[in-house]
């Protein structure tokens, strides 16, 4: 059984990203690290959904939606580094915006949903989202008021839905552009 994340990507992260031109395009990678630069992927298997959000004036937007297909380097990520000068994965440097060059970047190769801005989480949801840990222990959103996010800070990592939390944001994913959805 398969299960979905969220990752929460920082202005940094988007703003490289809008300034790539990666805007409407496919990621075919994400980076994970064991530095807190990076958000550590740490639990996803291949099948597992990972939700990439971004906090913008209090709005959770839905920034795309990502499949692992697998964790580690391969051919397509180009030569590892020799020197800490190099690039972490010359052959993924359009997508370095994702962290390629973050500290102790780990390859996770996805199929994933364009990369886009306009798909907010309505309000009412991020109330009722909620994530578990491996104790079966769950949590929700902190700082959520009146529908808007006041404090990103609960979503700042990598962590594991619920099930049923999970079936809401596919359920918005959807309702944006079902063609786009998993």
């Amino acid at each position: 059984m398969s299960d979905a994340f969220t990752v929460l990507w920082t202005h940094d992260t988007c703003r490289g990203l809008r300034k790539a031109g990666r805007v409407g395009e496919r990621p075919p990678i994400a980076f994970s690290g064991a530095h807190s630069s990076l958000p550590a992927w740490s639990g996803a298997r291949a099948g597992d959904e990972v939700y990439a959000l971004h906090v913008n004036r209090g709005e959770v937007l839905m920034v795309s939606c990502m499949r692992v297909v697998g964790v580690g380097r391969r051919d397509c990520c180009g030569t590892a580094p020799t020197t800490w000068q190099d690039p972490g994965f010359p052959g993924h440097g359009d997508w370095s915006a994702l962290g390629a060059n973050g500290c102790g970047a780990e390859a996770v190769h996805v199929e994933a949903t364009p990369v886009r801005f306009d798909v907010p989480i309505p309000g009412d949801l991020l109330g009722r989202l909620t994530w578990r840990n491996r104790r079966g222990q769950t949590r929700g959103l902190k700082y959520v008021v009146d529908g808007r996010l006041e404090r990103a800070v609960s979503l700042q990592g990598f962590y594991r839905l619920t099930p049923e939390s999970a079936e809401d944001l596919a359920a918005v994913l959807d309702k944006a552009a079902p063609e786009y959805s998993g």
